[in-house]
């Protein structure tokens, strides 16, 4: 039973959740303006309005905002400084997450969870009703720019991962990898890099390959090592490699994710490895990420965030072996598995 003393903290609580779409704009809003690139230490309202050509009262209320979830300080009235968080929507910081934040509140967002019950209801995303079309495709042909700012929000997903996938991904006697619906390609550039004696290919989307890492395209550094393949894995994936990697691609429907195995599996060799590399909802160390991701997966897509056992079932379904689920670092898991002989 609820105590009396325990009402105001729940009621705050509850109405800081019915809000918080307020607190994804901010931080929306502040990437949009480019807030945090527009000073280095410290500065006021006048210099900064002046900077992102904003006005100056409204942007104290949104600076307001943003200050009491830690997205900057405000060491004195009217003076606002960084924090480890607003360095991390800098476009030139190591490890920005930038695009990320982007991706996530873009506006289409804001359409399709005012229909969350719906999706909760019939166990199917959204995006068709909403928009009247599956939602890669609809997201390629009709928001462009969102395209965009998805193909980079998975680089810098990419920046998080990819040297350390590199350093524990073991490559010996192969001599071709297949990075699967790769995005623009960081992940395969770095085992490149990482392994002189390594070809690669780069399968995905042709207007994402078209983009792809400036390394792995004609004149690139690695592109005598590197072959970029426009191409839908669901439809098919017309690729013989010794290791197929797919990275935090298997989030559809469970019937597209067997499937783009079972197109893997067509398309390889027996013997050949497959490293599906994903965040697990149930070892996952930020939970309130992760379960809103999955909320969203379902409304576009219909997929999900998996927990280990249902991805595991998912790889057996599609006819491989799987040998090995081990962490990857702090935030993925590596399920490892081989094609059957015969």
């Amino acid at each position: 039973m609820t105590s009396t003393n325990s009402l105001p903290d729940a009621v705050m609580r509850l109405r800081g959740l019915a809000l918080s779409a307020g607190y994804a704009a901010a931080v929306r809003a502040a990437a949009r303006l480019r807030l945090p690139d527009a000073f280095d230490e410290q500065t006021d309202i006048p210099t900064l309005a002046g900077a992102v050509d904003a006005d100056r009262d409204a942007l104290t209320r949104l600076m307001r905002s943003l200050v009491v979830h830690g997205v900057f300080a405000e060491p004195e009235p009217g003076t606002f400084a960084h924090t480890e968080l607003s360095r991390l929507l800098r476009e030139d910081h190591p490890r920005s997450l930038r695009h990320m934040i982007l991706w996530a509140t873009e506006p289409w967002t804001w359409q399709v969870w005012g229909h969350l019950d719906t999706a909760v209801r019939t166990g199917r995303g959204v995006n068709e009703e909403v928009w009247g079309d599956e939602f890669f495709s609809w997201l390629h042909k009709n928001a462009p720019e969102s395209a965009d700012v998805f193909n980079r929000a998975m680089t810098q997903s990419s920046q998080l991962s990819a040297d350390v996938v590199a350093r524990v991904l073991d490559v010996s006697g192969a001599r071709t990898v297949a990075d699967i619906a790769g995005g623009q390609g960081l992940v395969l550039a770095t085992l490149l890099e990482s392994n002189p004696e390594l070809s690669g290919v780069l399968l995905d989307l042709p207007n994402v390959v078209a983009a792809a890492d400036p390394r792995l395209r004609e004149g690139g550094a690695l592109a005598d090592r590197a072959r970029l393949v426009p191409g839908d894995c669901r439809a098919e994936i017309p690729v013989e490699a010794d290791v197929y990697i797919l990275k935090n691609i298997l989030e559809w429907d469970d019937d597209s994710t067997v499937t783009t195995l079972r197109n893997v599996v067509k398309a390889a060799r027996p013997g050949s490895r497959v490293v599906v590399i994903e965040n697990l909802v149930d070892g996952s160390p930020e939970m309130r990420f992760t379960t809103a991701m999955d909320l969203l997966l379902l409304l576009n897509v219909g997929g999900r965030k998996h927990t280990r056992d249902g991805l595991v079932e998912l790889v057996k379904q599609a006819g491989l072996e799987v040998r090995d689920v081990r962490p990857v670092g702090p935030y993925l898991h590596m399920v490892e598995s081989v094609v059957p002989q015969g």
